[in-house]
């Protein structure tokens, strides 16, 4: 059985400042540029382990002594890198900087008392009686804490009692939160407003489509969400926010800072007893240890925003937003600014309008690869597509994200489809899957052979009430070129209009090296 441990810090107060030392812990203005992960490329984003990182900029003002001092800026981004940090506004620059990246935590506490006495207050288990006594920390925190009295070596929480350790202090090289420390100097004492300015790990940001199909089938609906997400324990409120579309250069200088301790501790025990009361426990391994706990509702990878619980049924999922971002220009990259002051919360997400484009026109066509097939039917994926220009009801950049389609069917909007889009500039083109459609199908067939061609033919059904354009990407080279072929991203595009409840062939000849 394995019991909970509960720690106990004894704190007398904040220990109060050494000579020399300057506390900043109060921000009067901070902004905030996010750059997406840089390895996803347009995968989802991870929101329980953000892989990308931002910009911090914060302004402070603060009182320094005469002399020498040391600067200490608390709530700085746990994942900072300290060598990108920029100060300025001090009188005579920075000699010296120090990241403090060892917290406070029950883990940390193990951690920094290694090997040194603490008081291990416990219950008798005869008497029942609260009882202390001192031990020494021998290992820990990962994989368990082992603990050295004078009754021998144990490992704490397993006395199936309750049990907490008490520290006589916090150490020195433990910290609340996390802090920069700088080293500078200056001829007289002055109040000075600095700014501080660093890179910081652990960020991220997507884009999120809704796109409402229109009634009359024509249009879409487009809009999009921009969603953040801050993967560390420290927060920032009342964030300037922006975010970056595109892949800047960034090369890794080195590997990034050593991890601390897990800021859980995570205590493991063997079965109560000794294995002479059981026999059978000295033959056998210990149990495994506990299932993880289900993933919590907010690392999943999907986001519901809920609006104001109406009587008729929603017409579109598009949502009527009077702030959205700014699309701005930065170099061949693109930032997207919110216009409001935002909160970027600790372990949290923030969602905001970025686009509302409401009448995009899409065109419908069938697709299929022609790479592999076979003599038996095989479904055709329905694809939407658009020009992203302002003839189209777009013409503006859009970064890479999901998107999820809706469709009106009897007076409500049903999900037709999910896919995820790529980034695309102006003027490219713009394409949304939504899936195999099992009423327009496709058959392949071999119909001869030589030293210098194969001959294949394409048959192709509609079961659908209305004609549709289908489309069929031939990945190799063709030895004649049919009337209307045309060269696509993935090879030759085969294009033919097949009639309601109708049919279709195709035929061309693949080239062969030999």
């Amino acid at each position: 059985m394995r019991a909970t441990a509960l720690l106990l810090v004894l704190l007398s107060g904040a220990a109060p400042a050494t000579a020399g030392t300057v506390v900043s812990d109060s921000v009067s203005d901070v902004s905030i540029t996010i750059y997406r992960d840089p390895g996803r490329r347009e995968g989802a984003m991870n929101h329980a382990w953000p892989g990308g990182y931002a910009l911090v900029s914060e302004t402070r003002t603060l009182r320094i002594p005469a002399g020498e001092s040391v600067i200490r800026f608390v709530g700085v981004a746990d994942g900072m890198l300290p060598e990108t940090a920029i100060v300025s506004g001090l009188p005579s620059g920075v000699r010296e900087k120090n990241r403090d990246a060892r917290l406070i935590s029950p883990a940390g506490l193990v951690d920094a008392n290694l090997k040194r006495r603490v008081t291990l207050q416990r219950t008798d288990r005869r008497t029942g009686e609260l009882r202390e006594q001192e031990a020494i920390i021998q290992a820990g925190p990962n994989g368990g804490v082992l603990l050295q009295t004078d009754e021998g070596i144990e490992a704490l929480g397993c006395s199936g009692l309750p049990e907490r350790m008490l520290y006589a202090g916090v150490p020195d090289d433990l910290s609340a939160r996390p802090t920069l420390s700088v080293l500078t100097t200056s001829d007289r004492a002055t109040e000075v407003t600095v700014q501080l300015s660093y890179l910081a790990q652990g960020f991220d940001w997507s884009a999120n489509y809704v796109a409402a199909m229109a009634e009359s089938g024509a249009t879409l609906g487009l809009f999009a969400w921009l969603t953040v997400a801050n993967g560390g324990s420290q927060g920032f409120a009342d964030a300037s926010l922006q975010v970056v579309a595109g892949q800047p250069n960034r090369e890794r200088a080195r590997r990034g800072a050593p991890a601390g301790p897990p800021p859980a501790l995570r205590l493991q025990c063997w079965p109560m007893d000794v294995t002479s009361t059981h026999p059978r426990w000295s033959l056998a391994p210990p149990p495994p240890p506990a299932p993880p706990p289900p993933m919590a509702m907010d690392m999943a990878e999907s986001i519901v925003v809920t609006a104001q619980r109406r009587s008729a049924p929603l017409a579109s999922p598009t949502p009527v937003v009077a702030i959205s971002a700014e699309q701005e220009e930065l170099g061949d990259l693109k930032l997207y600014r919110v216009p409001i002051r935002v909160t970027v919360a600790a372990k949290g997400q923030k969602q905001v309008a970025m686009l509302n484009q409401p009448a995009a026109k899409f065109v419908c066509r069938y697709v299929a690869n022609v790479s592999a097939g076979e003599d038996t039917p095989q479904a055709m994926t329905l694809v939407l597509r658009a020009k992203n220009d302002k003839a189209s009801g777009l013409g503006l950049p859009l970064p890479a994200g999901g998107v999820a389609v809706f469709e009106p069917v009897a007076g409500r909007s049903l999900l037709a489809g999910e896919d995820r889009l790529a980034d695309r500039a102006i003027g490219e083109e713009v394409e949304i899957a939504l899936g195999d459609s099992p009423d327009v199908q496709w058959t392949l067939k071999r119909t001869g052979e030589n030293r210098r061609r194969q001959d294949w033919r394409i048959a192709v059904t509609n079961a659908l009430p209305v004609a549709i354009d289908a489309e069929f990407v031939i990945p190799y080279e063709l030895a004649d070129r049919p009337a209307g072929v045309e060269r696509g991203e993935g090879g030759w595009l085969l294009k033919t209009r097949v009639a309601a409840n109708g049919s279709a062939d195709l035929a061309y000849r693949v080239k062969l090296d030999r």
